[in-house]
Protein backbone atom coordinates (compact mmCIF):
# COMPACT_ATOMS: atom_id res chain seq x y z
CA UNK A 1 0.00 0.00 0.00
CA UNK A 2 0.78 3.55 -0.34
CA UNK A 3 2.32 5.35 2.56
CA UNK A 4 2.16 9.16 3.20
CA UNK A 5 5.19 10.87 2.31
CA UNK A 6 6.50 13.69 3.99
CA UNK A 7 9.17 16.26 1.77
CA UNK A 8 12.07 18.58 3.21
CA UNK A 9 14.18 20.28 0.61
CA UNK A 10 14.78 20.23 -3.50
CA UNK A 11 18.20 18.69 -3.69
CA UNK A 12 19.46 16.76 -6.63
CA UNK A 13 20.40 13.87 -4.23
CA UNK A 14 17.42 11.97 -2.57
CA UNK A 15 17.35 10.63 1.05
CA UNK A 16 14.48 7.98 2.89
CA UNK A 17 13.58 8.23 6.38
CA UNK A 18 11.82 5.70 7.88
CA UNK A 19 10.31 6.29 11.49
CA UNK A 20 10.40 3.77 14.82
CA UNK A 21 7.13 2.43 16.23
CA UNK A 22 4.63 4.89 17.85
CA UNK A 23 6.33 7.71 16.22
CA UNK A 24 5.74 9.46 12.56
CA UNK A 25 7.54 11.04 9.74
CA UNK A 26 7.43 14.12 12.33
CA UNK A 27 10.20 12.48 14.82
CA UNK A 28 12.84 13.14 12.14
CA UNK A 29 11.99 17.49 11.95
CA UNK A 30 15.29 18.18 12.63
CA UNK A 31 17.01 15.33 10.53
CA UNK A 32 15.07 16.45 7.71
CA UNK A 33 15.73 19.79 7.16
CA UNK A 34 19.42 19.02 8.17
CA UNK A 35 19.61 16.51 5.66
CA UNK A 36 17.65 18.78 3.26
CA UNK A 37 20.55 21.35 3.69
CA UNK A 38 23.55 19.45 2.77
CA UNK A 39 22.18 19.34 -0.70
CA UNK A 40 19.38 16.12 -0.45
CA UNK A 41 15.41 16.23 -1.79
CA UNK A 42 13.99 13.90 1.63
CA UNK A 43 11.42 11.60 1.64
CA UNK A 44 10.19 10.62 5.05
CA UNK A 45 7.14 7.99 5.55
CA UNK A 46 4.08 7.79 7.57
CA UNK A 47 4.37 3.69 8.28
CA UNK A 48 0.99 1.96 8.46
CA UNK A 49 -0.95 2.41 12.14
CA UNK A 50 1.05 5.63 11.94
CA UNK A 51 0.84 9.27 11.38
CA UNK A 52 -1.12 10.30 8.60
CA UNK A 53 -1.49 7.19 7.27
CA UNK A 54 -3.54 5.80 10.10
CA UNK A 55 -4.35 2.29 10.46
CA UNK A 56 -4.08 -0.60 7.79
CA UNK A 57 -4.10 -3.99 9.23
CA UNK A 58 -2.81 -6.28 8.97
CA UNK A 59 0.76 -5.45 10.76
CA UNK A 60 3.20 -7.79 9.93
CA UNK A 61 7.04 -7.52 8.79
CA UNK A 62 6.59 -8.32 5.18
CA UNK A 63 3.59 -5.65 4.95
CA UNK A 64 5.59 -2.65 6.28
CA UNK A 65 8.55 -4.00 4.18
CA UNK A 66 6.26 -4.19 1.12
CA UNK A 67 4.90 -0.50 1.72
CA UNK A 68 8.10 0.63 1.76
CA UNK A 69 8.85 -0.63 -1.40
CA UNK A 70 5.23 0.25 -2.58
CA UNK A 71 5.59 3.83 -1.38
CA UNK A 72 9.16 4.94 -2.11
CA UNK A 73 11.38 5.41 -5.23
CA UNK A 74 14.37 3.07 -5.89
CA UNK A 75 18.22 3.78 -5.97
CA UNK A 76 18.21 6.58 -3.85
CA UNK A 77 21.74 8.26 -2.53
CA UNK A 78 20.92 7.13 1.50
CA UNK A 79 18.13 5.12 2.92
CA UNK A 80 17.31 5.80 7.09
CA UNK A 81 15.54 3.71 9.16
CA UNK A 82 15.08 3.96 13.37
CA UNK A 83 14.02 1.24 15.35
CA UNK A 84 10.81 -0.73 14.16
CA UNK A 85 11.60 1.33 10.56
CA UNK A 86 15.38 0.00 10.79
CA UNK A 87 13.54 -3.59 10.96
CA UNK A 88 11.50 -3.28 7.69
CA UNK A 89 13.91 -1.20 5.92
CA UNK A 90 16.68 -4.47 6.42
CA UNK A 91 13.87 -6.02 4.31
CA UNK A 92 13.06 -3.99 1.93
CA UNK A 93 16.84 -2.79 1.10
CA UNK A 94 17.48 -5.28 -1.65
CA UNK A 95 14.58 -3.84 -3.88
CA UNK A 96 15.06 -0.17 -2.65
CA UNK A 97 18.89 -0.67 -3.62
CA UNK A 98 20.09 2.76 -2.01
CA UNK A 99 23.63 2.96 -2.58
CA UNK A 100 23.71 3.20 1.48
CA UNK A 101 21.70 2.46 4.34
CA UNK A 102 21.78 3.62 7.80
CA UNK A 103 20.02 1.93 10.80
CA UNK A 104 19.48 3.55 13.84
CA UNK A 105 19.32 1.15 16.95
CA UNK A 106 17.29 -1.08 14.86
CA UNK A 107 14.83 -3.50 16.09
CA UNK A 108 16.81 -6.65 15.38
CA UNK A 109 16.02 -7.95 18.58
CA UNK A 110 17.62 -11.10 19.56
CA UNK A 111 15.39 -14.11 20.50
CA UNK A 112 13.97 -13.71 24.02
CA UNK A 113 11.98 -10.88 25.98
CA UNK A 114 11.00 -7.74 23.88
CA UNK A 115 11.69 -4.50 25.15
CA UNK A 116 7.55 -3.93 25.28
CA UNK A 117 6.82 -7.08 27.46
CA UNK A 118 4.86 -5.95 29.92
CA UNK A 119 4.23 -2.69 28.78
CA UNK A 120 0.57 -1.47 28.99
CA UNK A 121 0.25 0.08 25.56
CA UNK A 122 -3.16 1.74 26.09
CA UNK A 123 -1.56 3.53 28.82
CA UNK A 124 1.39 4.47 26.88
CA UNK A 125 -0.91 5.96 24.07
CA UNK A 126 -2.42 8.23 26.66
CA UNK A 127 1.06 9.14 28.24
CA UNK A 128 0.84 13.11 29.33
CA UNK A 129 3.41 15.60 29.19
CA UNK A 130 5.28 15.24 32.37
CA UNK A 131 5.82 11.35 32.02
CA UNK A 132 7.59 12.18 28.23
CA UNK A 133 9.39 14.30 30.07
CA UNK A 134 10.48 12.51 32.60
CA UNK A 135 11.33 9.38 30.53
CA UNK A 136 13.15 11.49 28.16
CA UNK A 137 14.61 14.06 29.64
CA UNK A 138 17.01 15.31 27.07
CA UNK A 139 14.16 15.97 24.35
CA UNK A 140 13.75 19.38 22.79
CA UNK A 141 9.91 21.12 23.59
CA UNK A 142 9.34 20.17 20.30
CA UNK A 143 9.45 16.97 20.29
CA UNK A 144 7.21 16.43 23.44
CA UNK A 145 4.92 17.94 21.64
CA UNK A 146 5.09 16.20 18.26
CA UNK A 147 5.35 12.77 20.52
CA UNK A 148 2.15 13.89 22.59
CA UNK A 149 -0.02 13.65 19.06
CA UNK A 150 2.35 10.92 17.16
CA UNK A 151 1.14 8.83 20.32
CA UNK A 152 -2.96 9.57 20.06
CA UNK A 153 -2.30 8.18 15.92
CA UNK A 154 -0.65 5.60 16.72
CA UNK A 155 -2.30 2.74 16.38
CA UNK A 156 -1.40 0.02 19.59
CA UNK A 157 -1.99 -3.30 17.37
CA UNK A 158 1.25 -2.34 15.37
CA UNK A 159 2.79 -3.41 18.05
CA UNK A 160 1.45 -6.95 18.58
CA UNK A 161 3.36 -8.87 15.93
CA UNK A 162 6.67 -8.11 17.68
CA UNK A 163 6.43 -11.19 20.03
CA UNK A 164 6.66 -13.74 17.51
CA UNK A 165 9.46 -12.46 15.75
CA UNK A 166 10.93 -13.40 19.46
CA UNK A 167 11.70 -16.75 18.14
CA UNK A 168 13.50 -15.72 14.77
CA UNK A 169 17.21 -14.40 14.53
CA UNK A 170 16.47 -10.70 12.89
CA UNK A 171 20.31 -9.94 12.55
CA UNK A 172 20.69 -9.51 8.90
CA UNK A 173 23.62 -11.97 7.96
CA UNK A 174 25.00 -9.41 5.42
CA UNK A 175 24.38 -5.56 4.18
CA UNK A 176 22.73 -5.73 0.94
CA UNK A 177 24.55 -2.38 0.23
CA UNK A 178 27.17 -0.27 2.21
CA UNK A 179 25.38 0.10 5.48
CA UNK A 180 26.17 1.89 8.80
CA UNK A 181 24.48 0.65 12.27
CA UNK A 182 23.86 3.46 14.76
CA UNK A 183 23.71 2.31 17.91
CA UNK A 184 22.39 3.83 21.57
CA UNK A 185 24.45 3.49 24.32
CA UNK A 186 23.43 0.33 26.15
CA UNK A 187 21.25 -0.06 23.61
CA UNK A 188 18.28 -2.55 24.31
CA UNK A 189 17.63 -4.12 20.74
CA UNK A 190 21.14 -4.81 19.70
CA UNK A 191 23.51 -6.37 22.35
CA UNK A 192 27.31 -5.79 22.91
CA UNK A 193 27.71 -9.18 21.12
CA UNK A 194 25.25 -8.46 18.46
CA UNK A 195 26.58 -5.55 17.48
CA UNK A 196 30.36 -7.29 17.56
CA UNK A 197 28.33 -9.83 15.11
CA UNK A 198 27.68 -7.51 12.64
CA UNK A 199 30.63 -5.84 12.60
CA UNK A 200 31.75 -9.03 11.78
CA UNK A 201 29.64 -9.17 9.14
CA UNK A 202 30.97 -6.43 7.08
CA UNK A 203 28.91 -3.67 8.68
CA UNK A 204 30.26 -0.38 9.84
CA UNK A 205 29.31 -0.30 14.19
CA UNK A 206 28.75 3.56 16.11
CA UNK A 207 27.57 4.12 19.75
CA UNK A 208 26.34 7.66 20.40
CA UNK A 209 27.53 8.02 23.74
CA UNK A 210 24.86 8.40 26.40
CA UNK A 211 22.36 8.77 23.82
CA UNK A 212 19.25 6.56 24.03
CA UNK A 213 17.07 4.54 21.90
CA UNK A 214 15.93 7.48 19.92
CA UNK A 215 19.49 8.97 19.03
CA UNK A 216 18.52 12.04 16.99
CA UNK A 217 15.95 13.41 19.88
CA UNK A 218 18.25 12.70 22.55
CA UNK A 219 21.33 13.58 21.16
CA UNK A 220 21.10 15.41 17.51
CA UNK A 221 24.64 16.93 17.03
CA UNK A 222 25.97 13.23 18.24
CA UNK A 223 23.23 11.76 16.11
CA UNK A 224 24.81 13.38 12.96
CA UNK A 225 28.56 13.47 13.81
CA UNK A 226 28.02 9.64 13.82
CA UNK A 227 26.88 10.30 10.46
CA UNK A 228 29.83 11.25 9.51
CA UNK A 229 31.13 9.91 5.89
CA UNK A 230 27.55 8.32 5.19
CA UNK A 231 26.01 11.63 4.50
Amino acid sequence: MKLHLHEWGQGERLALLVHGIMADHRTFARTGPALAARGYRVLAVDLRGHGVTGPAAPYTLDAFADDLVDTLPAGAELALGHSLGGLALSRAVERLAPVRAVYEDPAWLAPGPSPLDGVDLAQLRLARREQIVAANPRWTAEDVDIELDTLRLWDTATAEFLAPLQAADLLPAHPVVPSLVVLADGSHVVAPDRAALLAERGFEVRTVHGAGHVIHRDDFGGFLKALDGWI
